[in-house]
């Protein structure tokens, strides 16, 4: 299942060539069929080699300077231009460079008599000389998004976590972000007001009621009222009083919206289907789940890795056929080094940012132990993407969410076919096989085979080894024409149980997502003050505020926003 949005890049690319000579903006980076290819031949090799090595689809540039000293800039994607690693000096001194908005931006290295970046767009053109200075400045700073090349460019630096580095990034935030002139407002302002203007004269004229009639009710055996645990307003509920099953749009954030239930509520028809899934036992039956809902028209989808997680070496859990001690790593590698992990969303983005969800699960336990999935592929490692940047390929057969170049969404087990896709992946997220996916002979929506598989798949448990345990998961939905992400939280659940919730809820494609506590579960929404612009929190249950921190003045501070995390995360922004 995807949704398609509008894509900017051929709109400037004819402008960038005719106003750049000498220098080929997104032809810059061509390289001839038989190199590429080569490449990701060797891509595919079980070989030792660094993260950048490793990308299949990077491509460089290089200049010297006046002085002789050589400069080389690399676009770890060609077909993306999210992400660059800029080599400085003889000694090759090794810069992380971020594209502030790649749908408007376009980073070239002129190698002409004057070397320079050029950050090039319909708005005009920058110039820049990082390395006379610029960079040493933006490092000192420790920030980990510190801008550059009048802010198109960001410096990624590895994000603190420290309690100093936090207020720093939330001062950095506070004046750089909602205020003055900068890059956020030029790309708002100038770019998405008119390119979207189309699909956002279609959203101001939707009713949120209409879209809460078109996602109709979870099919229940019955609707009670259920008092929510949820840390929102809802439009048409009394209080914290929910009809279980029931969508209710969220106050202050359109698009948004919010439901609860009981697996044990679930109509019988679809838990007694035979073969399918396990049966439900008493506790779970009575577990609460909540859910958030986002119209997938009004939202784009992206995701980061945190500081430390998912790391790229090995999990323990192979062993024989599936590890190659040989390796560092099931990838060739076992650092991400030189690209830096900020563990937080960049700073061109708060000002869009309308939700934000926990990633997947750590390395140590994203592959498999026993069975055939532990002995091919190297344990089958749970893949990701950031900013179509590979950092770990993506395995055939597992649960995936994915957004490609053109904004399109999708979620499904990913093919050996899709190989084709990846140049235009730009974020992916694997974990485990899939809750449901459709049917191989009818393409019904039905629990993937493996659900009712502990060890096969993989679906671990709490830490006394209960496979019924606190979980998130999420879902792709098509209803009337509208594609919906839906993420939930179950509080004391089995895969069979998201399985059959998931179905109740009319899902096409469904995925595990992170388990065992409300900190790896977490899941906000945010909306803004009018008059201050501070970002206002709100939790898919109050408990998680606890997974926040305070700044000195006692404001809470938004995690994966306004400071550094150690763990992934799945962000929504709006269009």
């Amino acid at each position: 299942m995807r949704i398609s949005r509008p894509d900017l890049r051929p709109l400037l690319t004819a402008a960038m060539v005719a106003l750049l000579p000498g220098v080929l903006a997104a032809g810059d980076w061509y390289m001839p069929a038989g190199d590429r290819a080569a490449q990701f031949a060797a891509f595919n090799e079980p070989v030792r080699r660094s993260v950048v090595d490793f990308l299949p689809f990077r491509a460089s540039r290089s200049a010297v300077l006046e002085d002789g000293t050589p400069v080389r800039l690399t676009v770890l994607n060609a077909r993306v231009q999210d992400w660059f690693v800029l080599e400085t000096g003889r000694e090759a001194r090794v810069w992380h460079l971020e594209n502030a908005a790649p749908e408007i931006f376009s980073v070239t290295l002129d190698t002409g008599a004057l070397p320079a970046l050029i950050v090039a767009s319909e708005a005009g053109d920058v110039t820049c000389r990082p390395w006379e200075g610029a960079l040493d400045e933006a490092a000192a700073t420790g920030l980990p998004y510190a801008p550059i090349c009048d802010g198109r460019l960001y410096l990624r630096s590895p994000g603190s976590g420290s309690r100093t580095g936090r207020e720093a990034v939330a001062e950095f935030l506070r004046g750089y972000v909602p205020f003055g002139e900068n890059i956020v407002t030029l790309v708002k302002d100038t770019f998405y007001r008119d390119a979207w203007m189309q699909t956002s004269a279609t959203l101001d004229g939707t009713d949120a009621g209409d879209v809460v009639e078109a996602l109709g009710r979870a099919r229940l055996a019955s609707h009670p009222v259920m008092r929510a645990n949820l840390d929102v307003e809802l439009v048409g509920a009394s209080g914290r009083q929910m009809e279980a099953g029931a969508w209710y749009a969220v106050a202050d954030a359109p698009g948004v919206y919010a439901s609860v239930v009981q697996p044990g509520m679930i109509d019988r028809e679809i838990l007694s289907r035979r073969g399918e899934a396990a049966g439900l036992d008493g506790v779970e039956n009575r577990a609460d789940v909540w859910l958030f809902g986002f119209d997938l028209a009004h939202f784009e989808l992206g995701y980061e890795v945190g500081t430390d997680h998912p790391a790229v070496n090995w999990s323990p859990r192979p062993s024989g056929a599936g590890r190659n001690a040989s390796l560092p790593g099931p990838d060739g590698f076992s650092t991400t080094a030189p690209l830096a992990r900020t563990g937080m969303l960049s700073p061109a983005l708060t000002d869009r940012v309308a939700a934000i969800f926990a990633g997947g699960f750590k390395r140590e336990h994203a592959a498999w132990r026993r069975g055939p999935m532990a002995t091919s592929n190297h344990g089958h490692h749970y893949g990701f993407v950031v900013h179509g940047t590979v950092l770990s390929r993506l395995q055939p057969g597992l649960a995936t969410i994915y957004a490609l170049n053109d904004g399109t969404i999708g979620m499904r087990a990913w093919r050996e076919t899709d190989a084709q896709l990846l140049p235009r992946v730009r974020f992916a997220r694997q974990n485990g096989v899939p809750l449901i996916e459709p049917h191989p002979e009818t393409g019904e929506p039905v629990p993937g085979r493996l659900v009712r598989d502990w060890m096969g798949g993989n679906w671990s448990g709490s830490a006394e080894a209960q496979l019924r345990t606190l979980r998130a998961g999420a879902c792709l939905r098509e209803a009337e024409g509208r594609s919906f992400l839906i993420y939930a939280v179950f509080s004391s659940v089995t895969p069979s149980g998201m399985a059959r919730t998931f179905q109740a809820y009319g899902c096409q494609h469904a995925m595990l997502l992170d388990m065992n506590s409300l900190d790896l579960t977490y899941a906000a929404i945010y909306t803004r003050t009018d008059a201050t612009g501070a970002l206002q929190i709100h939790h898919l249950d109050r408990r998680m505020a606890g997974s926040d921190t305070r700044g000195r003045d006692g404001r809470l501070m938004a995690r994966f926003v306004e400071y550094a995390d150690n763990r992934d995360f799945i962000y929504l922004l709006r269009r």
